[in-house]
């Protein structure tokens, strides 16, 4: 069944090990987080939270009339935190799809958020994710860029048959950029949390195979660009070149 009643959650904390309290970094006036919060407000599918390792990160949204909610600091995955915020926020279970935007992309397309929850408008989907084509050779070998395996053969759709580092599948054709936003059923995220790390996850150190590997569907809307995603100094200042006001 389509989902009625979608909330957007974004996980968000302090620790980063490359650029460390990036969720309050400055960005055209605004703290990061703040300029995430806002690109999800703007896709317009439902409710936006962000869910919080730290404080100051929730006093920042709030000063900008967002909503935040706290969670344990300990979390070891963004997947984790959004289960704890929804059971927060929502224990009445009135929310029956959960968005997963990652914190860390401050120039996100509100239109790719509409595109991830748009897949779960198939009942058999019980994740939805986003892919887009690699047009770059060097990505295509490059181990930090994670590849998604799906038969799109013309589709905007297509189920998600595998995710790896390494470059597939064999033989000519496209592949395909995984870009990490999440649309979950809210049954299936809490299957998906409950899992033990799977064999192919620990592996490829990719949390996404837990669920395949649980065999749950997963399926991916092909989308036109990758969203910056800020994790080093240099990206930080990407991002604040794309959002500088104009003059």
């Amino acid at each position: 069944m389509k989902p009625s009643n979608p909330l957007v959650l974004i996980p968000a904390r302090m620790a980063s090990t490359r650029l460390p309290g990036k969720p309050l970094a400055d960005i055209a006036g605004e703290p990061m987080i703040v300029q995430v919060w806002r690109r999800a407000v703007e896709a317009a599918v439902g409710p936006v939270v962000v869910a919080c390792a730290e404080a100051e990160i929730a006093a920042a949204v709030e000063r900008a009339g967002g909503r935040a909610v706290l969670t344990r600091p300990d979390h070891p995955s963004g997947s984790d935190r959004i289960h704890e915020a929804v059971a927060r926020l929502d224990a009445e279970r009135a929310h029956d799809a959960v968005v997963n935007v990652q914190g860390d992309l401050p120039t996100l397309d509100p239109k790719v958020v509409r595109a991830a929850l748009a897949t779960l408008d198939d009942d058999e989907v019980d994740i939805g994710t986003l892919a887009c084509e690699i047009r770059d050779e060097a990505e295509r070998t490059n181990p930090n860029v994670v590849k998604l395996v799906a038969g799109f053969a013309g589709r905007p759709v297509a189920r998600a048959l595998y995710f790896s580092r390494a470059t597939v599948p064999a033989g000519e054709g496209p592949h395909y950029h995984h870009i990490g936003l999440y649309a979950y059923r809210r049954a299936a995220l809490e299957r998906f949390v409950a899992l033990p790390p799977g064999v192919l996850e620990q592996r490829e150190r990719l949390e996404q195979l837990r669920a395949l590997e649980a065999g749950m569907r997963i399926a991916a809307a092909l989308v036109d660009t990758v969203p910056l995603g800020v994790d080093t100094p240099a990206e930080l200042m990407r991002a604040r070149e794309a959002l500088a006001p104009r003059s």
